[in-house]
């Protein structure tokens, strides 16, 4: 399929907001953003208050969260207050997880940190977490909510699984991927609402696979599906050169249509989950923003653009969050 073709194919995406603009926008996210800590934590001040109860855990996942994960941050700002802390936590995992692969140079010491996540896991359900603050703010959200151990464990598996450089094998493989680790974070959040979160996860694990693509280049690295690129007769080897010829448009619209796919489903479920439910599945606005823009440039995934922050993204989860939906 041309690339040419691909916007009519895909149909309007909701992300406008029609109606609203003679009214006077919501304040509250940028309110909640402004009244949150500003200094960082450096980290003596982080281990010496890393202790349970300190003030210094909760701050810390909350500053790893919006350098490493702003469009997560963003959404968890717009979660209750009760629970708001508990998904500060688990976001935070999570971010520590990821950051492993990019962050040792032999995978022996990767296999040591997601041990110590692991020990640290089965540590927190025996009520003693070590002192380390992400670890102690999942402590206090599992004593909190009574979460799940088993998704935890998941993510853990899954991204112990993903330290080896090597592609997907097709696109079954990366869902797979995504289900273990970013569908496993929204069953935590919400464990009664399987369906609209796995969904919603593969979506989000889909979309982060070709955001990094660029990235991973750099490092001479390509992980998208080896099947879909075999399929239109594309090459690792043109990702790298960053190629940006129609059959790799055609790689990326195919694969960004499979998260495309997900979001529709996910929808699906609206009138299943209950109000006090819907922001945390509030990052489909961030997720949507993205198919939006790499539609506008023709899936071109090393278009500049794609690499900018969307200034409006806080008014438009506000306002996704004010009209009740996801």
């Amino acid at each position: 399929m041309a690339a040419s073709a691909h916007g009519s194919v895909w149909g309007p995406l909701r992300l406008g907001i029609p109606g609203l603009c003679c009214r006077r926008p919501p304040l509250g996210l940028y309110a909640r953003m402004r009244r949150l800590p500003g200094p960082e934590v450096s980290g003596r001040s982080v281990a010496a208050a890393s202790g349970p109860g300190a003030w210094g855990t909760d701050h810390y996942c909350l500053e790893l969260l919006r350098k490493r994960d702003y469009e997560g941050y963003l959404c968890s700002l717009l979660l209750p207050a009760e629970s708001r802390s508990s998904v500060f936590a688990l976001r935070a995992f999570n971010v520590e997880l990821a950051q492993v692969k990019d962050s040792v140079s032999e995978k022996t010491i990767g296999l040591m940190r997601m041990q110590f996540w692991k020990k640290t896991v089965e540590d927190i359900y025996c009520d003693n977490p070590p002192h380390q603050p992400v670890a102690i703010e999942l402590w206090k959200a599992v004593k909190r909510h009574n979460l799940t151990k088993r998704w935890l464990m998941k993510i853990v598996d899954e991204r112990e699984k993903n330290l080896d450089d090597k592609a997907y094998r097709n696109i079954k493989e990366l869902e797979n991927y995504a289900e273990n680790t970013q569908s496993s974070l929204l069953y935590l959040t919400l464990e009664i609402l399987d369906h609209a979160a796995s969904h919603i996860g593969k979506a989000q694990g889909i979309v982060t696979c070709l955001r990094a693509t660029p990235y991973h280049g750099s490092r001479r690295k390509v992980f998208l599906p080896m099947d879909i690129c075999m399929l239109h007769g594309v090459s690792q080897e043109d990702f790298l050169r960053r190629n940006q010829d129609k059959n790799v448009r055609d790689v990326i619209y195919d694969i960004a249509s499979q998260a495309h796919l997900h979001l529709k489903h996910a929808r699906s479920f609206h009138k299943t989950v209950p109000v006090k439910a819907f922001p945390a599945f509030l990052q489909t606005v961030s997720l949507e923003d993205f198919l939006k823009k790499i539609q506008r440039v023709d899936f071109d995934i090393f278009h500049p653009s794609l690499q900018q922050k969307n200034t409006l993204l806080p008014l438009y989860l506000y306002i996704q969050s004010w009209r009740k939906t996801y």
